[in-house]
């Protein structure tokens, strides 16, 4: 195993727990942890991307993505389980596509990010899939021909954002937004996908089209 993977699969052992107490335990906690994340990963944008374009539209979108987290959790559903299954979807979609592409390399996906494989994309969808399975067990609901799409959809924004972001980074001549991660980089490097998946989902719920 690559010092690479290693530190990726140690940080995500380590964060994860952590993201998924906050979603659980809401209230007060839940707003200071995506406080947080939200004041870092504006700041690696505004190094990133200051006096730049698309500055200040990314800024007004992370506050649209951010928004739309805060309002899964509290307005959208009763309780954590909807913002926990998207996230579920998210990490399980990175980790797919980072074991799957290193595995079995191939065909690049994009000259946008050349580091992004069919193998990676297939095996982002495959994994979140599984991923949600098991969770629709434990959590002993019925993954419906609705979750299966949704799922799919969300995996493809994901999987699109943190292409997008890997764009800007390019751009920016940097291969990392910080270095608060090990094996990631910067937080803005671990959510790429999130940030986009957050809001598209908030408007398929809310839109009524996964009832």
């Amino acid at each position: 195993m690559s010092k690479e993977l290693f530190k990726r699969i140690l940080s995500s052992v380590i964060l994860i727990p952590i993201a998924l107490f906050f979603i659980i335990k809401g209230s007060f906690l839940f707003i200071f942890f995506i406080g947080t994340c939200f004041c870092i990963i504006a700041y690696e944008w505004h190094m990133m991307r200051k006096k730049k374009k698309f500055y200040f539209l990314g800024l007004l979108f992370l506050c649209f993505s951010f928004t739309t987290i805060y309002e899964l959790r509290f307005h959208i559903s009763s309780d954590y389980i909807v913002l926990l299954i998207i996230t579920i979807i998210c990490v399980a979609t990175d980790m797919g596509g980072y074991i799957f592409g290193k595995l079995f390399k191939g065909p690049k996906l994009t000259k946008l990010s050349p580091n992004k494989t069919y193998a990676g994309m297939i095996g982002g969808f495959f994994l979140s899939l599984i991923f949600l399975s098991l969770s629709f067990q434990y959590f002993e609901m019925e993954f419906t021909i609705n979750w299966l799409f949704f799922t799919l959809l969300v995996s493809s924004i994901s999987q699109i954002g943190d292409i997008i972001i890997s764009y800007f980074k390019r751009l920016s001549k940097i291969k990392d937004t910080g270095k608060i991660i090990p094996g990631h980089g910067g937080l803005l490097d671990r959510v790429d996908g999130m940030i986009f998946a957050f809001p598209f989902s908030y408007l398929i719920i809310l839109l009524g089209i996964l009832s």
